[in-house]
């Protein structure tokens, strides 16, 4: 994460950073990591973390997990309540539409409260499949970049785990003993993701320097020490 921050310079003194805190062991990571790094002299920045709750979606557990988690790693934690309908637009999945209005709330809260940034745990493997996932079903090739100034608010969106392979942060959150906060979604099955997921985990068993294809591909190019494989001496 450290080579990703310096590498995309995501990070700068004094700045305010929005944690997105899912509950998931990808955002778990960041927060842990970010609240790491706000405590080193330079740079000099102010982590604080949202949760927000759909009502109309049902959660196993509650939130006081992520309230004595965060607060180990010395940040504070606000739950934010929220619910959409998904008859509302019927051209956009019910998966959109909750993601849209999740992500209206961390906005919102960004720009009322002071901070510039806000971090979401997207992984390289959320990064890759969202590129694949644009080429199949939208017609073009993009994804989520590592760091976007947000055009019409003060915000810039950074993803500091950009770097990272989904199956390593799978292992650290098993060696840390993360508990995962999860969901009952009725909609879950209306997600292409899975199968994107399932799709390339095939191609990388073809070729398992795909993904690092898939990213110079986006231009999001790597420090020296990752990727780089000369596929034509394979």
């Amino acid at each position: 994460m450290k080579k990703a921050l310096s590498h995309h310079e995501l990070i700068e003194d004094g700045d305010r950073i929005l944690v997105g805190l899912s509950g998931g062991k990808d955002s778990l990571c960041l927060l842990e990591l970010l609240g790491g790094t706000q405590r080193i002299h330079r740079p000099q920045i102010v982590v604080e973390a949202v949760h927000v709750r759909m009502e109309n979606i049902p959660y196993e557990s509650d939130t006081r997990y992520l309230e004595s988690f965060a607060a180990e790693c010395g940040v504070p934690l606000h739950v934010l309540t929220t619910s959409f309908d998904p008859s509302t637009d019927r051209r956009k999945s019910p998966c959109f539409l909750c993601s849209w209005n999740r992500r209206k709330q961390l906005f919102n809260y960004a720009q009322e409260h002071g901070f510039n940034k806000i971090a979401l745990g997207h992984h390289q493997d959320d990064i890759i499949h969202t590129a694949l996932m644009n080429v199949f079903f939208q017609g073009h090739f993009s994804s989520m970049p590592p760091k976007m100034k947000m055009d019409k608010m003060p915000l810039t969106l950074i993803r500091p785990l950009c770097h990272e392979h989904e199956a390593d942060l799978e292992e650290y959150a098993r060696l840390r003993g993360y508990v995962s906060q999860k969901t009952l979604c009725q909609y879950e099955d209306d997600s292409y993701r899975a199968d994107i997921r399932r799709l390339f985990s095939e191609v990388e068993q073809l070729n398992p320097e795909a993904r690092y294809s898939v990213w110079h591909a986006l231009n999001l190019p790597l420090p020296p020490s990752q990727g780089g494989g000369n596929l034509s001496e394979g």
